[in-house]
């Protein structure tokens, strides 16, 4: 199971690292058949900025922070590109019931889920300038997955400017560097404009640089709107930086971080005051005393992620990302690409296509019928075959996401050879359509969403022995 495990991270491995070179190779492409077009190639511009900026930096980036940024606390959030985001410079003692209670109680709205609708919403308002309180907020990611909610408060009606706050709940029996226990860890930053990330070209909020001041104001929202709250702070934190976050803005900080304590559910008084475990001496405690020591008790410096799948893990179910969606649709879309130029060679037959290339000057095609049928074969195959397997990759099955990924490999290069070779001119049209949907297809489902997604364990039905 193990080495079924790593034999799948290895094909992901290469998979991933391939798109994103593939992803440069179309974005050269791209921006060739904009010089060439001259002046009418100025749309091929825009295009060739959306690759880079939302295909080709990102994967780049994912690639390298995979192996130069440390996947486990260190007082930072990372962007879905692998990115250092903002920094965490709030914790909070208490149940999610009382979290939310307390926030809409201060004065702050709970920002919509990140989808199609809420980023069309927040586009326009922020264009428009109208009104979105409850405007979506970018994935930050935190013991490796995405905040599990966020609050914010607009400001001046215009969803360009706001405070806002990302919440993430702590591993269960984590603590922070220094043993202390909290249950939430939280990232406050204020939203003073919207403009272009530094590092990857997006379109994006900016932040100001100083978090302490978005720290402090939540913390006086909170106090002011929930008094029965209290508030305890760890000085000295984190050494106060300068830094930069995902985007490329400056953020800098005094390092301390404030611990909230929520009220219990039923209202009672607050959470005790944080505590610092104590320092045992390793030897004073033997194997078999450790072994009973309770879950609770055990201390937890450093959350990683695990390098394979552990079968002995809890189920959790992992929605359907937009990305498999994406993949999906791309495969069929390429498969109807494929599909239609399989079906004009077959309408103009060997002749008329071997008389077309001799009048462009571009060659000749002699083929005997026996041989023009099974190529035409082979073509529907390579249409057909990737389109069956998708279905499959919608249901989640992984060895179909890696068929496809395979597949969509070995497409590519042989489309990169024949382009290098000079044998193939890949320009604007069905050749170009055919090699973009190989490549965005294998971007979609090369990435962490889609590799969780068809990865993760599925209960299996319960058998019934017959009587």
């Amino acid at each position: 199971m193990v080495r079924r495990a790593r034999l799948r991270q290895v094909v992901d491995g290469f998979c991933f690292v391939f798109a994103g070179l593939a992803a440069v190779w179309l974005a050269i492409l791209v921006v060739s058949d904009t010089w060439r077009l001259g002046w009418w190639g100025v749309p091929g511009l825009v295009v060739f900025w959306a690759l880079l900026a939302y295909l080709v930096l990102p994967r780049l980036h994912r690639i390298l922070t995979d192996v130069y940024v440390p996947d486990y606390f260190i007082g930072r959030t990372r962007t879905s590109d692998g990115l250092l985001g903002d920094p965490v410079n709030l914790a909070l003692l208490g149940e999610e019931v009382v979290l939310h209670d307390v926030m809409t109680r201060s004065g702050w709205t709970r920002a919509d889920d990140v989808s199609l609708r809420s980023s069309w919403g927040i586009v326009v308002s922020t264009l428009t300038r109208r009104s979105y309180p409850e405007a979506p907020v970018s994935p930050l990611f935190l013991f490796g997955k995405q905040q599990d909610f966020a609050y914010q408060q607009e400001v001046d009606g215009n969803a360009a400017k706001r405070h806002h706050v990302r919440f993430w709940r702590c591993p269960p029996g984590w603590l922070l560097p220094g043993g202390t226990r909290v249950d939430w860890l939280a990232a406050g930053t204020f939203d003073r404009a919207v403009g272009l990330s530094l590092f990857t070209l997006q379109v994006t909020h900016k932040i100001e640089a100083d978090i302490d001041v978005e720290r402090d104001h939540i913390v006086a929202s909170v106090l002011a709107g929930a008094p029965e709250v209290s508030v305890h702070v760890l000085e000295d934190f984190s050494t106060g930086y300068h830094s930069r976050n995902g985007g490329g803005d400056s953020v800098h900080t005094d390092g301390d971080l404030p611990v909230i304590a929520l009220p219990g559910p039923d209202g009672g008084p607050p959470a005790p005051a944080p505590v610092t475990s104590r320092v045992v001496e390793l030897t004073a405690v033997g194997p078999r005393e450790a072994a009973s020591l309770d879950d609770d008790d055990r201390k937890r410096g450093a959350y990683e992620l695990p390098d394979v799948e552990d079968d002995t893990a809890p189920l959790e179910r992992i929605s359907r990302p937009a990305s498999i969606v994406l993949g999906v649709v791309t495969t069929f879309a390429r498969a109807v690409a494929v599909g239609a130029v399989v079906g004009g060679l077959a309408i103009l037959g060997p002749e008329r296509i071997d008389a077309l290339l001799r009048e462009a000057g571009t060659g000749s095609f002699e083929i005997e019928p026996v041989g023009f049928r099974i190529l035409l074969v082979i073509g529907a195959l390579v249409a057909v075959t990737p389109a069956a397997v998708g279905l499959m990759v919608l249901r989640g099955v992984d060895w179909a996401r890696l068929t496809v990924l395979l597949l969509g490999c070995l497409s590519i290069l042989v489309q990169f050879v024949a382009w290098w070779g000079g044998h193939a001119q890949i320009v604007a049209g069905v050749a170009l359509a055919v090699t973009a949907l190989d490549i965005l297809t294998l971007l979609a489902l090369s990435g962490k969403p889609a590799r969780q997604f068809s990865r993760q364990r599925r209960p299996r039905a319960p058998t019934t022995l017959g009587t």
